[in-house]
């Protein structure tokens, strides 16, 4: 999953961007409002991490745009504020959620799994298709039962996968939601993962779960061979 933070304190926005790298996610960032619109032309994410008081253009004002633009990506604001009004007026904008600074970052995490999950059916933590079960909360998979042990990476693309079952996903929209723009690997990564996931998961069985859609790109889906 990608995420953007966009944090004006320099420190807090490296030290986001590292645990959250280190927590498996994929992470941009940007140090004031105006930036995040940049970012957003060029990937898609799953999640912002907004700081309310920002250069240029505040958090609040960031959330209000992307709403009246019909953009849903799912906004945590932080805030050092701790007044109501300045909670009901990023709630009142558009945003999810929002912590309140200094906060600890298991709660972070915390808040950025419940927002990552709405989409895909409120409160459920279980991804299913087929014989495939993904926890999102323990970061487990299991096909028939037996747990199938994923790299970060791996994970990451499953879970998307899963989220957009029977979809045909592009080698670029799989990149995008999984590697960042720090990224620096070859341009066919997302082949070398598929191999990996197949190898996982569906080597051994007559039922497949990762197929390819020649000049188009991945699909998930139950199908044979």
């Amino acid at each position: 999953m990608r995420i953007l933070i966009a944090e004006d304190q320099r420190d807090l926005n490296q030290l986001l961007k590292k645990r959250l790298k280190e927590a498996g996610y994929s992470v941009d960032a940007c140090f004031d409002g105006a930036a995040v619109f940049d970012y957003l032309l060029g990937a898609e994410y799953d999640a912002l991490v907004l700081d309310i008081m920002m250069p240029k253009v505040d958090g609040i004002q960031v959330v209000r745009r992307l709403r009246r633009e019909g953009n849903q990506v799912p906004v945590l604001l932080l805030t050092a504020r701790d007044s109501i009004e300045d909670r009901v007026a990023g709630l009142d904008a558009g945003a999810d959620d929002y912590l309140i600074k200094p906060f600890a970052f298991e709660e972070l995490l915390a808040r950025l799994r419940v927002l990552l999950r709405k989409p895909q059916g409120g409160k459920t933590t279980v991804l299913r298709v087929g014989e495939l079960e993904l926890h999102l909360d323990t970061r487990q998979v299991f096909r028939q039962g037996q747990e199938v042990r994923l790299s970060s990476k791996e994970f990451s693309l499953l879970r998307y996968m899963m989220q957009n079952a029977g979809i045909v996903l592009s080698r670029e929209k799989l990149e995008q939601h999984v590697w960042d723009y720090g990224y620096s690997g070859g341009s066919n990564v997302i082949d070398v993962y598929i191999r990996y996931l197949r190898k996982k998961l569906d080597q051994g069985h007559p039922v497949k779960y990762i197929h390819t859609v020649r000049g188009a790109g991945y699909v998930l889906k139950e199908g044979e061979g």
